[in-house]
């Protein structure tokens, strides 16, 4: 999708739309941790940590909302229309990724909705009704919250701010997930 399009009624500059999609990102990898942290203590009564990195945030959550975001933007003026896509990206993305993750690499399953409570059509064990309708509704949140007041925040700041506010996180977020994944391993 054009990038002028999603940041239709804003002048920012590229570097500046660079930095509101990083935040983004690192605000969508904390908002699935945390999501994930509160499910899971009802779930099974205690807190159970997320994710291998040392920080709050879990990859797919934030690559899931840079893809939402991309995907349903052009059908803002639609609310409904929003939320379909938003499900339909969310749940190709979590089908995907779990059936990759375990038929490539030697059954590894970093999540499965057989063992989980409230798992309405469940397929596989990769993606359910719940989570389905869960992260289309953060979609929503997502588009007519999140993204426009990240692009507002960028808008009242100063920009070197702004530079530090979504490049220090992004940073910190991407060392991080190099740790985790190529220096101790899945």
């Amino acid at each position: 999708m054009e990038s002028g399009r999603l940041f239709e009624g804003h002048t920012f500059d590229p570097v500046t739309k660079v930095r509101i999609l990083m935040l983004l990102f690192v605000t969508g990898g904390i908002s699935g941790w945390l999501y994930e942290m509160g499910f899971y203590r009802i779930n099974f009564g205690y807190f159970v940590k997320r994710g291998h990195g040392l920080g709050p945030w879990l990859p797919i959550y934030a690559f899931g909302s840079l893809m939402i975001l991309f995907a349903a933007s052009r059908f803002r003026k639609r609310p409904w229309a929003v939320f379909l896509v938003c499900a339909g990206a969310s749940g190709l993305l979590e089908y995907l990724t779990g059936w990759v993750l375990y038929t490539f690499f030697g059954g590894l399953r970093l999540w499965d909705y057989n063992t989980e409570i409230w798992n309405w059509g469940n397929i596989g064990g990769y993606i359910c009704f719940r989570s389905i309708l869960v992260f289309a509704l953060a979609g929503l949140a997502l588009v007519y919250l999140i993204f426009p007041l990240l692009c507002r925040l960028a808008e009242r700041t100063g920009r070197t701010f702004f530079a530090c506010l979504s490049t220090i996180p992004f940073a910190a977020f991407l060392i991080d997930m190099f740790v985790g994944y190529f220096v101790k391993g899945l």
